[in-house]
C-alpha cells in the first residue's frame, strides 16, 4: 500500500508493550515508538505522547491500561460518542478515549476470547459483539475513528503535512466454489435419485433441467464461470476464487470429489487465470489432518503453491484455527466476517496482521476482512435481491470513504440463470456496471 504521509510521527509511551507495538504497527505503520521522554520532548515534528501525563504539545492521548495489561479477563467497555461515533474505553486528554487500546480489543478479537454464546453452527455468534451491541457493526468503526484523529493531529500540527491515510480504495470481488456443478459431472446415483425425488416432490422444472443437463441439451446451470470471466475482464477486475476440496463427502461438504476430472479441470483452468486459495472443508475443523491433506490436494491439481483460505461456511476458532493455519503454511485469510449477518466483524476495512492474544504476539497470518455475503443477505438478513443491491452499495459507498478494501463474497451457484436466482445474477451485474468503469465492449 502507499504511504502518503511526509512528516514522520514519534509516539512517546510510558512502557513499550507487545499490545502497543502490535497496534501502533497496525494504525501507523511507519511510526516511531520509544519510551524516552528526553526524545519525545526534543522532537520538533508530528508527535503524540501517550502517557498519564501531559507532556509539550503533542497530541494528548490518555492510556485505558488493556495495552499494559498481559491477561485475558473480561472487559466491560461502556460506550458513548465522540465527533458523532460511537467509542468505549474513555480516559481523558485531547480526545476523550484511549483510541489505541479500543482498536486493539475490536482488531485482537478480544472478545472472541471470553465466554460466549455460540450459534447454531457453532461459531462466534455476532449477537454476542460489541459492534451489534452498540449498533456499529455495519461501520468500519477504526477506519473512522483514524480520519477523526487526522483531522484533530492536522489542526494541532497545521504547518505539517502529515497524513495518517496509508491506501486508497480497492475492490477485490471473492467467489467460494462450494458446488461447481449441479448435476454435470455428479455421480450417477445422485442424479437418478435426484431425478426421482424432485419427481416425487412435483418439481416439474427441475426434472425436466436435470434431464435436459444430464443429456447435454443445456448447460449446467451453476457453471457460470465463463459468464464471470466477461465481467472481470469487461470491469478489469481480479478476482480470488477459494476452492472447496472435499475428500470426503459430509452434510456440509456437498460438492464433487476432489478425484473428480472435470473438478481438477475446473480448478486448474481458473487458476491460470487468478489468484485462488482453498476453502477448508467443515469437517476440516473437526478433523485436523483433513486441513493439510485438503490443501496438498489442491496443490497437486492447480499446479501452485497454496497460501490463502476462506473457511467453508466462515467455521473458524480463535485462536485455534489461526494457528492451524498458520502451521499449514497459509499466509492470508479471508474467512474475518459473519455467516449471519453483513458487516464488520473487526470494525475495519484493511487488512491487518492477526494478533495470538494468548500468547501475547503478532503473528505473520494477515486477516482480509470482508464484508459482503450475498448468502447473509438472502438467507439470513431476508433481503430481495433489489435491498441486497442497495445494500451492497452501502458497502461500497463507505469502505471508499475511507479508502479502504472492499471485498465481496458470492457463489457460483447463486448467480445462475435459474428463475430463483435471475435477480441476483442482475444484482451484481448491475453493481459491477454501475460503480467500476468498462474497459471493453462485452455483451454479459
Amino acid at each position: 500500500m502507499e504511504n502518503r504521509s511526509t512528516d514522520e510521527l514519534l509516539i512517546y509511551a510510558q512502557g513499550v508493550t507487545a499490545r502497543l507495538s502490535y497496534i501502533i504497527n497496525e494504525l501507523f505503520p511507519k511510526a516511531l515508538l520509544t519510551d524516552s521522554r528526553e526524545k519525545f520532548l526534543s522532537y520538533t515534528g508530528v508527535r503524540i505522547n501517550y502517557s498519564v501525563e501531559k507532556l509539550g504539545d503533542g497530541l494528548w492521548i490518555v492510556p485505558h491500561g488493556l495495552l499494559y495489561q498481559t491477561d485475558i479477563h473480561q472487559q466491560i467497555p461502556e460506550c458513548f460518542e465522540w465527533e458523532g461515533m460511537c467509542v468505549f474505553f474513555k480516559t481523558g486528554g485531547d480526545i476523550p478515549f484511549d483510541i489505541f487500546s479500543a482498536a486493539f480489543y475490536l482488531l485482537s478479537r478480544y472478545e472472541e476470547y471470553l465466554p460466549y454464546t455460540p450459534d447454531k453452527y457453532g461459531r462466534y455468534g455476532h449477537s454476542n459483539s460489541i459492534a451489534y451491541k452498540e449498533n456499529f457493526l455495519q461501520q468500519p468503526l477504526i477506519n473512522f475513528w483514524m480520519q477523526a484523529l487526522e483531522a484533530q493531529m492536522q489542526q494541532q500540527f497545521a504547518n505539517s503535512t502529515f497524513n495518517i491515510q496509508h491506501s486508497k480504495f480497492l475492490f477485490v470481488p471473492t467467489y467460494d466454489v462450494d458446488i461447481a456443478y449441479a448435476y454435470r459431472h455428479q455421480p450417477l446415483w445422485k442424479n437418478v435419485l435426484g431425478f426421482y425425488r424432485d419427481l416425487f416432490l412435483g418439481k416439474t422444472e427441475q426434472v425436466i433441467e436435470r434431464g435436459n443437463v444430464y443429456s447435454g441439451r443445456k448447460a449446467d446451470p451453476f457453471d457460470t464461470f465463463s459468464w464471470l470471466d466477461a465481467l472481470h475482464e469487461k470491469y478489469s477486475l481480479t478476482p480470488i476464487y477459494f476452492f472447496l476440496t472435499i475428500l470426503k463427502r459430509g452434510p456440509y461438504d456437498k460438492n464433487i470429489s476432489a478425484s473428480s476430472k472435470a473438478l481438477q479441470k475446473l480448478y486448474h483452468s481458473l487458476s491460470k487465470k487468478y489468484m485462488t486459495g482453498l476453502h477448508p472443508s467443515w469437517q476440516s475443523g473437526t478433523d485436523e489432518w483433513l486441513l493439510d491433506k485438503e490443501k496438498d490436494t489442491l496443490q497437486c491439481i492447480i499446479q501452485k503453491p497454496v497460501a490463502m483460505s476462506r473457511n467453508h461456511y466462515l467455521r473458524f476458532t480463535i485462536p485455534l484455527t489461526y494457528r492451524r493455519l498458520e502451521v499449514a503454511g497459509i499466509t492470508d485469510d479471508y474467512s474475518m466476517a459473519y455467516g449471519t449477518i453483513n458487516g464488520f466483524r473487526a470494525s475495519y476495512a484493511l487488512p491487518f496482521s492477526w494478533y495470538d492474544l494468548e500468547r501475547e504476539t503478532s503473528t505473520r497470518l494477515t486477516i482480509h476482512p470482508f464484508c459482503f455475503m450475498e448468502a447473509n443477505s438472502f438467507f439470513e438478513q431476508g433481503y430481495t435481491a433489489e435491498q441486497a443491491c442497495e445494500e451492497i452499495q452501502y458497502y461500497h459507498d463507505v469502505v471508499k470513504k475511507v479508502e479502504g478494501e472492499m471485498i465481496t463474497l458470492f457463489h457460483n451457484h447463486f448467480l445462475t440463470e435459474q428463475p430463483q436466482w435471475a435477480a441476483w445474477r442482475k444484482m451484481y451485474a448491475d453493481f459491477l456496471q454501475k460503480n467500476f468503469p468498462a474497459s471493453h465492449s462485452i455483451s454479459i
